[in-house]
């Protein structure tokens, strides 16, 4: 389902995943990799608006991907917005598994596990009302011939190895 507000941008985001379209897509005029990195260095971010409610004690508001284009061997800056709706409890960590949107089998799921918010403050301490401000950066392997990405997002507690569920899959 194509998210009204991001159509105009290239993405489809379903369940606080995201497909962003990269160059060389198919029926895509070719470009030389070089004239590519020169493109993609000046691409607008993306802004993506969430609203993904994590177990009602998490909502994922929503990220900026910058550039909003990347080529094989460069990289993307992602920095995501999680409101505390409630007490979490314990530690979380941030699951970022990173999939080529094809499944051309060209490109191997790359995991981007991080502490939220670069482990400064556990979100066992997080408190209702913040927002924490979460960076991390999605590397696109050198040679790959993939298109685009979906890249998923989630909580999850490392002892147990239990995620916080998604409660509106249609954010």
């Amino acid at each position: 389902m194509r998210h009204p507000l991001l159509a105009a941008a290239g993405l489809l985001c379903s369940s606080a995943a995201c497909i962003v379209e990269a160059p060389g897509a198919p029926h895509s005029t070719p470009v030389s990799p070089e004239k590519a990195r020169v493109l993609t260095g000046q691409a607008t971010p993306l802004q993506l608006k969430l609203g993904a409610n994590m177990e009602d004690k998490i909502e994922i508001l929503g990220a900026t991907i910058q550039p909003g284009t990347v080529v094989p061997g460069e990289q993307a800056r992602v920095t995501a917005y999680y409101k505390v709706l409630a007490p979490v409890g314990d530690d979380y960590m941030v699951f970022v598994h990173v999939e080529d949107a094809e499944g051309s089998g060209h490109f191997e799921r790359l995991n981007v596990d991080h502490a939220p918010g670069g482990g400064v403050r556990p979100s066992s301490q997080w408190q209702p009302g913040e927002t924490i401000k979460d960076e991390f950066s999605v590397y696109v392997p050198p040679n790959s011939e993939v298109h685009s990405l979906n890249i998923f997002v989630g909580f999850w507690q490392p002892r147990t190895d239990a995620r916080l569920r998604l409660k509106n899959v249609d954010r």
